[in-house]
Formats: C-alpha cells, structure tokens, sequence
C-alpha cells in the first residue's frame, strides 16, 4: 500500500515526475563528482536516483515516514546517498561547501531560500530549484521591498528558466510552478559581514516609499550622497526600491569606508 501512496495536496507534496525536467535542473546545476548534493523534500526519490550518478556525497531530506521507507528501501545499497529523516528547517547543514537540486516543498518555500542563500551563504554553491512560480517571479521584481531578497541577488546570480507544466507533477499542482537557477558569484563583501549588511539593507528599506537622496542622507553627508550617485549611476530621485542589488552592494561598501561605525545600521 505503501507504495502507491499519492502526495497529500495540503502538504505541499507533488512528485516531480518529468524526465526532461529533472535532466535540465541537473545539467544547469554544474555538478562535479565531488560535490555534496542536497535533494530537499526527496519524496520517493525521483530526482534522487537521477543525482546518485551525478555525486558520490548525496544527501536526500524527507519528513514523511512512508516516504522514508520507499527511499530506504530504493537507495539501500547506493552507499554516497544519506538519507535524513527530518523536516528540512530542523536539518543543520554540515559546514561545507554543497549544492541543491531539489522539488522543494511549496509551503517551506521562503524558509529554505533563506536557509540557503543567506544562513549558509558561505557554503552554499548554487544549484537549482523547482518551486511555486509566484515566489520565483518575486524574487525579479523591479521593485524590492524584501531585504533578503536584495541579499540574495547580492552574493548569487538567480535566473528564471521556464514555467513548468503542471502535467511534470504527480499529482499536478493547483499553482504554477518554475525552475530556478542559482549560481554563486564573486563577491566583494566578507562572508562574516552578512549580518551587517542584512541590517543595512533592512534600515535602509525601513521607509520604501522614500527617494534614494532621503535615505542616503541619513547615513551620509549631501556631499557624499552626491559622490555616490555619480560614481555608481544611481537616480537620486527614483524610490529607495528601486536600488539593484550592485546599487545595494556599492552603497554598503561606501558606508563602510566613508561613515563611522558607532553611526552604521544596528
């Protein structure tokens, strides 16, 4: 019985089911023998069988104990897959760098974006994901009101590969769904600055309605908030949440160079 056990709707369970799909969602993921591979949510394992011949260090995440068994039971003599009884926001990953490729459950969504890009920002090496499209289509808004958004944009390069039918799915969704591509870029801030630059980003967008020059204004001198606009093309006049994440990234390393500490976003 155990076996054909469908996903239940309200916990977000809808089985990836797509062999094109999940062949796109490894590929643009760039995935070395070497890499540690997180499958979040890995249900009965159909992404999971696929990433066993991609990695020798796999670790499959899954909360239902029925799914568990079938898992058990598919990988039991694939020594490289771990698999972890757990809900994925009690899971602590191993401080190491890792990549995801996951069908992530739909109702944890912003939980483990956070979990990945921001939590384990120095570890985390990209990956891609399959999720709700409305949160993926938040995450390109022109206008940011979310602060780890900006984060997010900051330290990874994040594209939107495609809508995905609902027909991928077993059983198919009630909402629309995207593949989403992360990949890491260099960056310019220290990982042990994260914190600071989360409030930064956060004090700064407390007020989003206000222009960049009200904003600006009070951390820096008018002078500086001149020098800043000129240096990095940013529009004075436009609202605070219209600021790209380079635009975030700049200002931030300006505050860090030009204003005190005892003066910086708490």
């Amino acid at each position: 019985m155990i076996k054909n056990k469908l996903p239940v709707r309200f916990t977000g369970q809808h089985f990836t089911i797509d062999k094109v799909l999940i062949a796109d969602a490894i590929k643009i993921a760039k995935i070395n023998e070497t890499d540690t591979v997180l499958d979040i949510g890995a249900g009965k394992g159909f992404i999971t069988v696929h990433l066993v011949r991609q990695c020798i260090n796999l670790i499959a995440i899954e909360n239902d104990k029925s799914l568990l068994c079938i898992l058990k039971n598919k990988f039991a003599n694939n020594y490289n897959v771990k698999i972890i009884d757990c809900d994925f926001r009690g899971y602590t990953i191993p401080k190491r760098n890792f990549k995801v490729v996951s069908n992530i459950p739909f109702r944890i969504t912003s939980d483990i974006l956070k979990s990945l890009m921001f939590d384990c920002v120095e570890h985390f090496m990209g990956g891609s994901l399959i999720m709700q499209l409305e949160p993926a289509e938040k995450l390109f808004s022109e206008k940011v009101f979310n602060p780890y958004i900006v984060f997010y944009h900051t330290f990874f390069d994040l594209k939107l590969m495609y809508e995905i039918s609902q027909e991928s799915f077993l059983p198919p969704p009630k909402v629309k769904s995207a593949l989403l591509r992360i990949e890491r870029r260099k960056m310019h801030i220290g990982y042990e600055l994260k914190g600071k630059y989360l409030k930064f980003i956060t004090c700064l967008l407390h007020k989003p309605d206000l222009p960049v020059r009200t904003v600006l204004k009070t951390l820096f001198r008018k002078n500086q908030v001149r020098g800043i606009s000129e240096k990095y093309g940013i529009n004075l006049n436009c609202q605070i949440v219209s600021l790209s994440a380079n635009q975030w990234k700049c200002c931030f390393m300006e505050m860090l160079d030009k204003v005190p500490e005892k003066y910086h976003p708490t």
